[in-house]
């Protein structure tokens, strides 16, 4: 059976996004989206965890017993991990002290374990990749979105402190919305974290909607039937 990469990769990106359908791995998501430099290295480090155990689980899934398969799902995605934040001390050390427990606790993230045993276990090599990356695209897109709504409510600004991820480069990338802004305390809050997420679901089941209406009032109605006319010359 052929693989349907656009069902793949339109699940990951909107139909089924872990964060804005799934719910899952919603406290990272909640606790570091504070800007937008959090919620891209919180991002970056759950897709590429998402990229490496969906590829190892699909490659070793007729070698691994069913009785023992979920400690070993969090073994490959613990060795991951590890090694994600061994790199993250190496070359982004102030992102990764801002970012804290979040990190190692990508073992315990939901969205990652429940693609090694909802599909990388159950598919090939390629299609799991593809799930991987995509399924974390949309995780990272949703912080993002967050993480610049809060960003621009709390602080009136947008890629501020680029650097601790991007490096010298990024010194100034700083965007300032409002000058002299004097902050809204409550959107960097955990209050206005829980708010925006559900703005941002709201919107997504709106549009959602919208388009269903859409396209039942374009489609033909299957008990109307055209009527035959019978011409006698």
């Amino acid at each position: 059976m052929a693989a349907d990469y656009k069902k793949i990769t339109m699940d990951g990106l909107w139909g089924n996004n872990p964060a804005l359908v799934q719910l899952l791995g919603l406290c990272p998501l909640l606790a570091v989206t504070g800007t937008v430099v959090n919620a891209i290295g919180l991002g970056i480090a759950s897709t590429l965890v998402l990229l490496g155990s969906n590829l190892t689980v699909s490659a070793f899934r007729k070698f691994v017993p069913e009785s023992v398969r979920l400690p070993i799902f969090v073994m490959i995605i613990a060795s991951f991990v590890t090694a994600i934040e061994l790199l993250m001390k190496a070359f982004t050390y102030e992102l990764y002290l801002i970012l804290g427990i979040f990190i190692p606790l990508i073992v315990t993230n939901c969205a990652i374990m429940g693609r090694a045993d909802a599909f990388a276990c159950k598919n090939p090599v390629k299609e799991s990749l593809l799930d991987g990356l995509m399924m974390g695209l949309g995780f990272t897109a949703v912080l993002v979105i967050l993480g610049a709504m809060r960003e621009a409510l709390g602080l009136g600004t947008l890629f501020t402190d680029m650097h601790l991820l991007f490096g010298p480069i990024a010194e100034n990338w700083k965007i300032t919305l409002v000058d002299d802004y004097t902050g809204f305390l409550f959107a960097i809050l955990p209050p206005g974290a829980f708010v925006g997420m559900g703005l941002l679901i709201a919107l997504k089941n709106l549009f959602d909607m919208r388009m269903q209406q859409r396209k039942a009032e374009q489609e033909p109605d299957p008990g109307s039937r055209p009527e035959r006319v019978r011409i006698t010359g």
